[in-house]
């Protein structure tokens, strides 16, 4: 099983994961022609996909969706809410219906040999998702676009092999940087986007010994950088210096496992889950 970020950021999202037999995206948010480079350089084409996972309906995630809808024709599972959001939207055009396929909120899917779970999310669009797909005993969570976790959060990330989650924003940054008062309000809140901090303390939840690797995405082009995000997240799990093993075995530190930023406008490194 596999995963590889082709692009993550305020800007535009799109993620592969796959299996030998079976390829899926979560997201469309960057043009088809994009989407279409970005998986070409995996050694595949649109015409392999097996499935499109759309997390919601704001156009970093569906911007390139119709164009290639229209196109390849690749089965669209998202929730009712978020169909008929996409169907509201004018810019992405029409999408025949049969393409779209129903999920709801931890009720698995299977597509071939993959099988993906959905799970609520708190964020303001119509009925917004993450999703955890899983091949045997591996198992990936993809997570952006929440503005707060809870314990329904964390029990549903548990024991994943590995993550792609949110550090959208640097909360200095934010504060004090161009974006007028209300939408600096609405990525603070509990319905707008993670903060660094905020994903270090989630993933200090989530640490356990078969952790492989985490992905850091999503992040900010006006409000954060790869650096800072990085270095937010290992401070807040370094300070935890506690895992969810047993109080007896050492505990778990950031180097125990490899965490990339992905790249906002490229293909990151493969991620290959042993």
């Amino acid at each position: 099983m596999r995963i590889c970020s082709i692009a993550s950021g305020s800007s535009g999202n799109c993620i592969y994961v796959g299996s030998d037999a079976t390829h899926l995206l979560v997201d469309v948010g960057i043009s088809g022609k994009r989407t279409e480079a970005g998986l070409k350089e995996l050694g595949l084409t649109m015409r392999e996909i097996d499935g499109i996972l759309i997390t919601h309906e704001h156009a970093d995630h569906i911007a390139g969706l119709g164009v290639l809808e229209r196109k390849y024709e690749v089965p669209v599972y998202a929730t009712r809410g978020t169909i008929e959001a996409i169907k509201r939207n004018t810019s992405v055009g029409k999408i025949p219906e049969d393409l779209f396929c129903p999920v709801q909120a931890d009720e698995k899917i299977i597509i071939k040999d993959l099988s993906c779970n959905p799970m609520r999310i708190s964020h303001d669009a119509a009925e917004p998702v993450a999703y955890r797909i899983s091949h045997g005993r591996k198992k990936v969570g993809i997570v952006t676009d929440l503005g707060n976790y809870n314990d329904y959060t964390v029990e549903s990330l548990k024991g994943m092999d590995a993550l792609l989650l949110e550090a959208n924003h640097d909360v200095n940054m934010l504060q004090v940087g161009p974006y007028p008062y209300y939408l600096k309000q609405r990525i603070l809140g509990d319905r707008g986007h993670l903060s660094n901090e905020r994903a270090g303390q989630l993933l200090r939840e989530l640490m356990h010994e078969k952790l492989q690797a985490v992905v850091l995405g999503h992040l900010s082009k006006e409000n954060n950088l790869p650096e800072l995000a990085y270095e937010a997240v290992r401070v807040e799990v370094t300070m935890a210096g506690v895992s969810k093993m047993e109080d007896e075995k050492p505990a778990m530190k950031l180097s125990d496992f490899p965490m990339y930023v992905a790249a906002r406008s490229e293909p990151s490194g493969v991620i290959h889950i042993a």
